[in-house]
């Protein structure tokens, strides 16, 4: 596929990355001559240097002949006139990047007169991960398919652990629940695990479930913690704005500790149920002043991931339950997992991967399946993908033992009307069906893609 995108920062950037590493021709435009420089380097793109809101500049990138034009600048008000030029000149497709809370909270109603396919705000989708953890604040990462009745969820198995050298095959015999474990990460190895597999302590496991079953096995281990009640939030910005937002509709007990006085006028005007202190929440005695030993959680979103971390281990240094700091430079994600902090988030990855999954379904709009849900895990090495059946194939009413799937590829879940199956040898796909796939090989765009 033919993708131009306008705005080199680190949103623009980390798209650029993810597609053109799937064989799409990517096309970026930026003002800044480093920045592209920089993406030349590194990855296999196209660098064009001028103002991507220009008919001059679309023209000569390509756009009226291009199948997604993608606006991902800093500014709100130029990707959406971007993306309205790029509709108006030929593109099939069209992505904004929107941030501002007023602007998101209309887009429905904007959509269809600016021609957008999506739009993509990357804060308020962190807001929604980081929220999904303080809920359930006993794992590392949670993932969300089919609409919220299926999740994927990680954990680290401790020492001394009743999983410790246990067979996964055991798990159901021993515990009765029915998960799926379909993804390991040992130091620095990934594995998509078959039953004869044996965990170890310090394993990082990928499991998947409902969210009933996850809990219950949570409980099991011993490691059930209740969502969070009240929760600190380092840093006011936009993020900081949406987090607390789907905190407060959970009825939790918000603080905002934000340097900046009219940010804090600002958050003090929309979110009259948080408590808004302006400080500095990277000080010591304020976060001692604030009571940081007595909250259930401490979510750090500045915008120095340095100040972030360091934060967050002072945190967990204190007791502090659960630890979610925000990290923009995720390429040293090996230091990120040998530190005592809970879970990391990265905006910017977030919406490159929505974006993904967009353009995978794209690409698949005429096959059997589509791409419903994508989240990668373990460090972009494995791949979680949601797949509607929508007519039979190859893949369809044949017993899973009697398929012939490619190696380091697991079927992870099926859901049926909304029953959900942890699926065995003698299950089957039938159409209408969402199907999980956890893979650590080649990206997936259709469901077929799985047979040798």
């Amino acid at each position: 596929m033919k993708i131009v995108i306008v705005g080199d920062g680190k949103v623009g950037s980390t798209i650029a990355k993810q597609l053109s590493t799937e064989g799409h021709d990517i096309i970026v435009i930026d003002s800044n001559p480093r920045a592209l420089a920089g993406s030349g380097n590194t990855m296999d793109v196209i660098c064009l240097e001028g103002n991507g809101c220009t008919v001059t500049m679309q023209q000569e990138a390509g756009v009226p002949d291009s199948d997604l034009l993608i606006a991902a600048t800093s500014a709100d008000e130029v990707n959406l006139l971007c993306c309205l030029l790029g509709k108006k000149l030929g593109a099939r497709h069209t992505i904004a990047r929107v941030r501002n809370p007023e602007y998101y909270a209309q887009m429905n109603l904007l959509k269809e007169e600016l021609g957008l396919s999506m739009a993509v705000n990357p804060e308020s989708a962190a807001a929604q991960e980081v929220s999904r953890l303080l809920r359930f604040p006993s794992a590392l990462k949670i993932e969300p398919f089919a609409r919220g009745r299926v999740e994927l969820v990680e954990l680290k198995i401790p020492e001394n652990s009743v999983l410790a050298g246990m067979p996964l095959w055991a798990i159901y015999k021993e515990f009765q629940v029915k998960i799926l474990v379909c993804a390991v990460q040992r130091e620095e190895e990934v594995t998509i695990p078959s039953g004869d597999f044996v965990l170890h302590a310090g394993d990082k496991i990928n499991i998947t479930a409902e969210h009933i079953e996850i809990e219950k096995f949570f409980r099991i281990l011993g490691l059930f913690r209740n969502r969070v009640r009240s929760v600190m939030i380092i840093g006011g910005g936009r993020l900081a704005y949406y987090l607390a937002k789907e905190l407060v509709a959970i009825r939790a007990r918000v603080k905002i500790i934000e340097m900046d006085l009219e940010r804090c006028e600002y958050l003090s005007e929309m979110l009259p149920e948080a408590v808004i202190i302006h400080a500095d929440g990277t000080d010591r005695e304020v976060l001692q002043e604030e009571g940081l030993e007595k909250t259930d959680a401490l979510v750090t979103l500045t915008g120095m991931d340095e100040e972030n971390i360091v934060v967050g281990l002072y945190a967990k240094a204190k007791k502090v339950p659960k630890v979610v700091a925000k990290v923009n430079k995720i390429s040293f994600h090996e230091i990120f997992d040998h530190m005592d902090i809970d879970s990391f988030i990265s905006p910017k990855t977030i919406a490159a991967n929505n974006i993904v999954r967009y353009v995978r379904a794209m690409q698949n709009s005429v096959g059997s399946s589509n791409v419903e849900t994508l989240h990668r895990l373990i460090n972009d090495q494995v791949e979680a993908v949601e797949f509607k059946v929508w007519e039979p194939s190859d893949v369809v009413g044949i017993p899973l033992k009697d398929l012939k799937i490619k190696k380091n590829l697991l079927l992870a879940t099926i859901i049926r009307q909304g029953k959900i199956i942890i699926p065995g040898g003698n299950d089957v796909i039938q159409v209408g069906d969402h199907v999980i796939v956890v893979t650590s090989g080649k990206p997936l765009g259709d469901l077929m893609e799985i047979l040798k």
